[in-house]
């Protein structure tokens, strides 16, 4: 068949279904940008007699919080969501991570559909379950049994040890931490497991017959492979825990009072909003609310540009190294 017969065989492209194609990807595209603008544009309108009221700065750094005499501030909403996001990322990314080491690299045949169901599973659990779980089975069992053990340990330690007093009543911010950890787990995992399972099996065949352990495989050739895979699955464990409403809403306490101590009642931003929304009836409590989700919304954006920044320049990094 010489290249004409072949050409004349080849499939037609339309220029019309192409232009068409391009319009529409191009809408799709545009679509995301114009909600994500319409959202903000929601947010600041609705905070705006706050932002005139108070300044934003005020009402950033103010930890009052009454709606008697109509004066907000989100210092403790802001501390909350930030403190319980950090216990939950620092418990939940070793875990994870663990994990996914396991079900990729050490886990036998016959376990690893098991262990890969169960992770799923906990996925799909809705996290209104998991804060029913915190209230009734954890915290009880926290007060009784962690908790002292803690103020025992660390609460005398120098320095941190102001991080580890509060009542034994079960309900705190250590306690919120502790269930957004559980409820991310299984979306970090999840996700690390699928980018190391995507490193080619020869790269990994090849370090061990040079001689190097699993750890040495993980750290100097899967995790550079999956460095931008391994980010984004932290920032969607970030991302969920810093915008859980109703598991965090059951056990962090739902205090307006700001305590450095870890065992004390707290709130987050996203517990304020789900519990005082309905029960905003003047104008400004109700703006302060859409306030707090402004702030929410500010707080993710850094987030992920932060990580945006590492991976740049991790892979600056990892581009001057090969």
């Amino acid at each position: 068949m010489n290249a004409r017969e072949q050409a004349r065989g080849a499939p037609k492209h339309s220029p019309t279904v192409e232009t068409l194609f391009r319009g529409v990807s191009l809408a799709a595209a545009l679509l995301v940008l114009a909600t994500l603008g319409a959202i903000i544009a929601m947010l600041v309108a609705g905070a705006w007699p706050v932002i005139e009221k108070f300044g934003f700065f005020r009402f950033l750094t103010s930890a009052e919080w009454n709606p008697v005499t109509e004066t907000f501030g989100a210092l403790t909403p802001i501390y909350g969501t930030l403190v319980t996001s950090a216990i939950a990322i620092l418990i939940g990314l070793p875990v994870s991570f663990g994990i996914a080491l396991f079900v990729t690299e050490l886990c036998p045949v016959w376990l690893k559909r098991p262990v890969s169901t169960a992770i799923e599973l906990l996925a799909a659990i809705p996290s209104i379950i998991y804060g029913m779980w915190g209230l009734f089975v954890f915290a009880p069992f926290f007060s009784e049994n962690i908790q002292p053990l803690l103020t025992d340990t660390l609460g005398q330690l120098p320095v941190i040890g102001a991080l580890f007093e509060g009542p034994p009543i079960g309900v705190s911010i250590f306690t919120a931490g502790i269930i957004l950890a559980i409820m991310i787990i299984p979306f970090i995992s999840s996700v690390m497991r699928d980018v190391f399972e995507t490193v080619p099996r020869e790269l990994r065949e090849s370090a061990y017959g040079l001689g190097c352990t699993t750890w040495e495989v993980m750290w100097k050739v899967v995790l550079p492979v999956t460095r931008a895979g391994v980010v984004g699955a932290i920032m969607l464990g970030l991302g969920r825990a810093l915008g859980e409403t109703m598991a965090v809403t059951f056990v962090i306490g739902n205090s307006h009072e700001l305590n450095i101590g870890l065992f004390w009642p707290g709130n987050s931003i996203a517990s304020t909003i789900a519990n005082e929304f309905t029960e905003a009836d003047s104008e400004i409590h109700a703006a302060s609310l859409i306030a707090l989700g402004l702030v929410l919304f500010l707080i993710t954006f850094i987030v992920l540009s932060l990580a945006r920044l590492m991976l740049v320049r991790m892979a600056k990094t990892y581009g001057g190294k090969s």
